[in-house]
Formats: structure tokens, C-alpha cells, sequence
């Protein structure tokens, strides 16, 4: 066997070669498909929109905005006591309602369907029984089981009462 691999070394090593040329062929220039070696994200394509609107929803109300704003609610807190006091079930509106999109698991989408089902309140949620939870997780449609998943009760408990440290040590911070 020496003999053999001494006497045909030099052809030995040409089948190497283009066996190995074989393989690149095979291996990699025949591949479809091309790496992008920038890719943009569509978020940052508005970057500089989102941030900008970001601080004028975060920028302090002007004193008539906050006068006006401030007289609708006292309006619609009005309203609400009167019907209460009629004996008529009160829907909180968006106005009166909590911002449901803390609850963590809990997005845009859902706060309005659970807005049209009539829930704009943690203390709403956080009233939840077990045939509650049922009865709205049956609404929810693709989101269904997100109520016990998520622990939307628990966590809209700790956000009426007002504890944001024990909501934050439990479920992290927001945003």
C-alpha cells in the first residue's frame, strides 16, 4: 500500500483538489440566497416621528386643554352618579377609565374589546370571579385563556389599589 500511495502521489493529489473544488461548487456557489448586509427595520424608518410624538403626548397640557379636559370629566363624573343614582348599570367610558394596556398581556386590541364588552376599569378586572373570567375569555376570541395566562386579576388588584412598587417587583416595570 505505501508502494502505491509513493508511486501515485501526484494523482492522489489532483483527485483531492478537485474534490474539494466539487464540494465549494456544490456547497457554496450554488446557494440562492444573499445575505443583506444592511437591513433596515421599518420602526426606525419613523424613529424620529415616533420620538417627537412621543413628547408632545408626554409634554404638559396647555391651561385651557387642562381646563377643558378637566370639565369633561366632571361632566361625564356627573353623568355617571346620576345614572347610578337612577339605578342604571354605569359603563365607564374611555374618559373615566384606567389606561387596561399596564396589565401586562394585555394590548390595544384587547382594552377595546374589553371596552365594547364594558370593562375601562383595574378595579373591574380585579373584581373577576372564576365564572367572570370564563364568561369574558369567552369573548376574547383568539386571546382566550390570556385572562389566567397572563394573571390579569391579580395584577389589575395591585394596580387599583395603587401599588405600583409590588405591581413593579411582581410584573416589571411598564413600557
Amino acid at each position: 500500500m505505501p508502494e502505491l500511495i509513493e508511486a501515485y502521489w501526484p494523482f492522489l493529489l489532483v483527485a483531492l483538489a478537485i474534490g474539494i473544488a466539487v464540494a465549494w461548487f456544490v456547497f457554496v456557489s450554488t446557494r440562492r440566497a444573499s445575505v443583506a448586509l444592511e437591513r433596515k427595520d421599518v420602526l426606525d424608518e419613523g424613529a424620529e416621528r415616533a420620538a417627537r410624538n412621543e413628547a408632545l403626548i408626554n409634554a404638559p397640557a396647555a391651561s385651557a386643554n387642562l381646563s377643558s379636559a378637566a370639565n369633561t370629566q366632571e361632566v361625564a363624573h356627573a353623568s355617571a352618579t346620576a345614572d347610578a343614582e337612577a339605578g342604571a348599570q354605569v359603563v365607564p367610558t374611555a374618559a373615566t377609565g384606567d389606561d387596561l394596556t399596564r396589565i401586562k398581556g394585555l394590548g390595544p386590541k384587547l382594552a377595546a374589546l374589553l371596552n365594547t364588552l364594558g370593562v375601562s376599569t383595574y378595579a373591574q378586572i380585579a373584581a373577576w370571579d372564576d365564572a367572570e373570567i370564563d364568561r369574558i375569555d369567552a369573548q376574547l376570541g383568539r386571546f382566550e385563556g390570556r385572562i389566567r395566562r397572563d394573571s390579569w386579576v391579580e395584577q389589575a388588584k395591585l394596580l387599583a389599589a395603587g401599588d405600583e412598587s409590588g405591581f413593579t417587583a411582581k410584573f416589571g416595570q411598564n413600557g
